[in-house]
Order: structure tokens, then sequence, then C-alpha cells
């Protein structure tokens, strides 16, 4: 069962786990660098939860998510039409002022993880803004159905520095904020493209 499988079979009580879920306190920087009127991808929007944030702040949203389930979940849930469709499979180009990209970074193995971001960082317009997040960790395979890769702090700074036409804006770390994983930690980092 690849990560797609898992979210298909399990959208629905994955769903009520997440949906409720405050991402305030990474989307308001995320936000503050975009322009008025911003177009986002939000790419792996799992129950629409972001999505609808950004829409009350003025943005304009395009919701993206490679499994079939949580996309009819989530367009129920926001009342917009959810693309289904795999990061690898999207072909955007300078298309978006950000993307938002929450804990879907980390389901690419190191191999394919610098391929997805040029897919990423392409469907970006000059001076866009992503926004990603990994576990910090060193998980590095097959746990509960899902593939993970964790970061450490050197692994993602390489992986920043090996992308073409970015500069880094900001990494921080906060706490997991789901009950049954107290105590993880994630790497939050902003990105900007440059040209």
């Amino acid at each position: 069962m690849d990560s797609i499988d898992y979210y298909d079979r399990y959208a629905i009580p994955y769903f009520e786990k997440t949906v409720d879920l405050s991402m305030e306190e990474m989307l308001k920087p995320f936000i503050e660098l975009l322009p008025e009127n911003a177009e986002v991808l939000d790419l792996g929007c799992g129950s629409g939860r972001d999505t609808l944030y950004m829409e009350e702040e003025g943005i304009s949203v395009t919701p993206m998510d490679a499994s079939a389930e949580m996309c009819k979940l989530a367009s129920i849930h926001t009342g917009k039409e959810v693309l289904n469709l795999r990061l690898e499979d999207m072909d955007f180009d300078d298309v978006f002022d950000g993307v938002w990209a929450c804990a879907i970074i980390g389901h690419f193995t190191p191999q394919e993880v610098k391929k997805a971001m040029k897919k990423v960082i392409r469907s970006l317009k000059e001076g866009g803004i992503m926004y990603f997040s990994v576990r910090k960790g060193d998980r590095d395979g097959q746990y509960n159905g899902r593939y993970f890769c964790d970061y450490s702090k050197r692994a993602l700074e390489d992986l920043v520095e090996s992308l073409r036409n970015v500069e880094l804006i900001d990494i921080w770390v906060t706490e997991d904020i789901r009950k049954e994983s107290e105590g993880n930690e994630w790497f939050n980092v902003l990105l900007r493209k440059t040209e």
C-alpha cells in the first residue's frame, strides 16, 4: 500500500482527526508574505481545512490532493472543486503567488524529493512563496501504511541549498499539534522564488 492508497482507505478517519486542527501559527507568516489578491495552491489539501482558512483571509485557493477520497471530502467541506492530481503529474508554469505544502514533502524519498520540489517551484510566479513542513527526526521508510522521510536540520538545509532559483526566508520548529503525536517536532520552511 502506498501513501495515496492509505489516504483513500482511511480518508474519513483522517478527515475527522485533522479537519479541526488549527494551523494558524504556520499560516500567518506565509500569508503575510503574499501579495494582495494572491492565488495559492494548497498542495495535498487533505480535509480542505487550510484552504478554508486562506479563503477567509481573501486568498484565491486551488486545493489539490492525490487521494480521490480525500478530494471528495475536501470538496464537500470547502464547497470548492478539488484537483485530484499527484504532485509528480502536475504541470503548472508561473501560475501561483504561493504554494502551501503542509506535511507533504516528507512522503517523497530522498531520490524523489528534488524533482518534486522543482515542480513546485516551477508552478510559482517570480517572487512567489512556498511553505512546506517536514517532520524532524530520522524515519525513512514505511510506517503504518505510509512512506515518511524525516529530516535533520542539516539534511533540510542541504535540500534547500540544492534548489535553484529560490532563497530561504525562514526555518523554524513547532510542536506537533495532534494530541496522539505529542512530542514530535516539525520543521517549517518558507522559500521565495527568485526568477
